[in-house]
């Protein structure tokens, strides 16, 4: 098992779930943030720190396309390891449905 952040993070990418990683596996997008599933090691603390809900653990069902999109994007996107501010839209998009056809963006973001 590994956890996936899922399209809720997109247009918010609030990052207080990468505070509390001890391995460092999240990485960072222009609009979301990924996990690294290989550098994973499934603790569980990024989960509820995450304000979006978009933090899931890949054994719920439906979420074989994050796990994919996870790992293809935590190789190419930088790592990220300490706390930004939120995207300034982050409050008024948390919640929106069907982000990622309307938002999603493969460019990187900034990293540490």
């Amino acid at each position: 098992m590994t956890y996936v952040v899922t399209d809720a993070c997109i247009k918010c990418k609030y990052t207080d779930c990468v505070e509390v990683c001890p391995v460092d596996c999240f990485y960072e997008g222009e609009n979301m943030l990924v996990i690294n599933p290989s550098e994973c090691i499934d603790c569980g603390v990024c989960e509820p720190e995450c304000p979006a809900e978009a933090i899931l653990p890949d054994t719920e069902s439906g979420l074989e396309q994050w796990l994919e999109l996870n790992a293809k994007y935590s190789a190419e996107w930088p790592n990220i390891t300490s706390q930004k501010d939120p995207l300034p839209e982050a409050d008024e998009h948390k919640g929106e449905e069907g982000k990622f056809d309307k938002y999603f963006s493969a460019d990187p973001g900034e990293g540490d």
